[in-house]
């Protein structure tokens, strides 16, 4: 069973239908509310297994439950529902959409809803529910009233009234306009304002008015109106008076005016006689080295103090000595040079206000300074790092200058000071001369110090080195990788950049240079047990090639299974000093002589302790030596007495003897 129809929010007076269809066919009827419907005027049969329900104007009564109830001719019984609801409304009746409030006042705006079978009321602004609680100063009230309290300007605008059939969806709108009014205020930015009175000198006024509704604005004048000489803005809020003379002095009065109220403000206007400046010329040129002079008189009251300043460095010129220096008024400049080009300044000043009148002072640029030369193949770039001293004009191109030889005539070309400072079209590998000048409207300024430079030849870049990697070798800590021959690019290599470092965080690359002949890349006193990263770059007149790079490993220090050359004399050395410190250190306490000995001779002298010394003039005798206390292998003599050697005289004594 199935019911189809169009809606089922019905308002009063539109048409209902229902159309219900069984599963198969059967006896269908339909109740509403559990009540037989029987009335053959509403309802229809469409076919064996289709029943439709029709109602042309609906009203109130007709909402209900509908139940399409079908008996199926296998005796089976099934049955359907829907709920229809029948509506009217809403309406807002007489409801005003039109408020005006006075500025904190409170504003209370109806919302007359109606409707079946009932209706909610919403107030919304902005597409946001107007709340209802008590804390709210614009909030519903139960009534569906709109309350607004102590209304402000912000609260002006459009609010929305919505009635809705309560339950259902469906709802109507109505737009409420709220106007908030206010009565006019005016505000002056300056109540007093002073100006100098002359032809050029225009003044205004201005009245800031506010309210709501916007207040019409009038103006009380010393003077009748004249439209040549007093001019309004749109809303009259501004008033310009132009050509100010002493008569405009007094009080103007401004007044905002709306249906609530008027204010009014009051402006006072002083005028006074402006400084004036007159220069004999405002704009002077003066070749470099000749002599410039500009008069200025200044008028105005009281009688202004009159003032020189050069506005390229704010300076003030005072001095009524020297090169520049100010003569009763007069500028005066002798030997102009290119920084004193530019603007100067006549001033006029006094307790009633200050005037001014500029004067251009125009010569010719200063020499360029601080350049730098780039040669390319068959040409060359100048670069300036500052712009010549501009002799108080604009630098419109540089005359550039190159020759070969001293003695040849200076060829030139003139560059726009725009464009790149390029010499084109030059011989490739060919020492150039080279100077420029700036030029301005005034003419060509100092040329530059000459610069040298040689051209660069058309050849390109050499290829990046080939490392033939199979005939690599490693020994020890040292390495080594062929070079193979490469496209030099045309032109000659001047040497190869080596770059190498181990493959750790932190490392630090190492460089050399090998010459251009070189066949291979060698590295020494590498370290143990680390990967490298190795850098080739050719190099020839015309720059460098793509480094070639390169990767390879430093195997662990081996440990030797046998002494070294090295290790075996070191070993023999130590074993002679510790037998011969044995031996000598034997000598010296068993025998008195030796080494030690000596040394200990040396430093004691005469008085060794332990030793017994010969007497004077024994050892002397003969080229004999008398020992004493000493026993030798031969000429032993002995006394009878204990056996004990008393006296041996040896001619072979010479180890001893010192």
């Amino acid at each position: 069973m199935d019911f189809i129809t169009s809606k089922q929010d019905i308002l009063v007076g539109e048409e209902m239908l229902l159309l219900c269809k069984a599963g198969g066919e059967g006896e269908i009827t339909w109740e509403k509310d559990r009540e037989e419907i029987d009335d053959e005027k509403i309802i229809s049969k469409v076919d064996e297994t289709s029943s439709k329900l029709t109602i042309k104007r609906a009203t109130m009564q007709d909402a209900g439950r509908y139940t399409c109830l079908c008996v199926f001719d296998s005796g089976h019984r099934d049955e359907v529902h829907i709920q229809m609801y029948v509506y009217e409304g809403p309406s807002f009746g007489g409801t005003t959409t039109y408020h005006e409030f006075l500025e904190g006042t409170n504003g209370m705006v109806p919302c007359l809803a109606t409707g079946q079978p009932a209706v909610d009321v919403f107030w919304l602004r902005d597409k946001q529910k107007i709340p209802t609680n008590e804390g709210s100063r614009v909030r519903k009230l139960s009534d569906n009233t709109l309350l607004i309290e102590k209304a402000k300007r912000e609260d002006a605008g459009t609010y929305v009234c919505q009635a809705q059939i309560r339950g259902r969806p469906t709802f109507q709108k109505l737009s409420v306009s709220i106007v908030v009014n206010a009565p006019p205020t005016v505000h002056l930015k300056e109540a007093m304002k002073k100006v100098m009175a002359g032809p050029e000198t225009n003044v205004s006024l201005l009245c800031l008015v506010d309210g709501v509704p916007k207040p019409n604005i009038t103006w009380t004048m010393p003077l009748t109106f004249d439209s040549s000489h007093h001019q309004f803005n749109t809303d009259r809020s501004q008033l310009t008076i132009r050509s100010v003379a002493r008569a405009d002095y007094g009080e103007y009065i401004c007044t905002a005016i709306n249906k609530i109220a008027e204010s009014s403000a009051a402006f006072m206007l002083n005028v006074f006689e402006a400084p004036e400046v007159f220069v004999s010329a405002e704009q002077q040129s003066v070749p470099v080295g000749e002599r410039v002079s500009v008069s200025c008189n200044v008028s105005g009251h009281p009688q202004p103090e009159l003032h020189w300043l050069n506005k390229h460095n704010g300076q003030t010129l005072d001095s009524t000595s020297g090169r520049v220096r100010v003569v009763d008024g007069t500028l005066v400049i002798d030997e102009v040079v290119p920084s004193d080009g530019g603007l100067y300044s006549c001033m006029a000043v006094c307790i009633s206000g200050n005037a001014s009148r500029d004067v251009a002072i125009r010569t010719q640029p200063g020499p360029p300074l601080y350049l730098s030369v780039s040669p390319g193949p068959t040409s060359v770039l100048i670069s300036l790092k500052t712009l010549p001293i501009s002799g108080g004009t604009p630098i419109t191109s540089f005359v550039l200058q190159w020759r070969q030889r001293s003695a040849e005539p200076w060829w030139e070309n003139t560059v726009p000071a725009s464009d790149p400072l390029a010499l084109t079209n030059l011989k490739s590998y060919t020492l150039y001369t080279v100077r420029l000048a700036a030029l301005n409207a005034v003419g060509l300024g100092q040329w530059s110090d000459t610069n040298t430079v040689r051209t660069q030849g058309m050849q390109g870049e050499p290829d990046s080195p080939v490392l033939l990697s199979d005939e690599m070798k490693t020994e020890g800590n040292s390495f080594s990788v062929p070079l193979k021959n490469m496209d030099d690019g045309g032109s000659p290599l001047l040497h190869f950049n080596i770059r190498y470092r181990q493959e750790k965080e932190g490392a630090k690359w190492k460089e050399t240079q090998l010459t251009s002949n070189a066949v291979a890349v060698s590295l020494k006193d590498l370290s143990f047990g680390s990967d490298y990263q190795l850098e080739v770059t050719a190099v020839n007149a015309n720059g460098s090639s793509i480094p070639a790079t390169f990767n390879f490993t430093i195997a662990e220090q081996p440990v030797s299974s046998r002494m070294t050359k090295g290790s075996v004399i070191g070993i023999v050395v130590v074993i002679f000093l510790v037998v011969f410190l044995v031996i000598d250190a034997t000598c010296c306490y068993r025998n008195r002589c030796g080494l030690l000995m000596f040394i200990a001779v040396k430093i004691f002298g005469q008085k060794v302790p332990g030793l017994k010394m010969l007497e004077d003039g024994e050892g002397a005798t003969n080229g004999e030596v008398k020992l004493k206390g000493i026993s030798t292998p031969r000429d032993q003599t002995f006394t009878k007495e204990g056996g004990q050697l008393t006296e041996v005289t040896c001619d072979k004594a010479h180890l001893t003897k010192h």
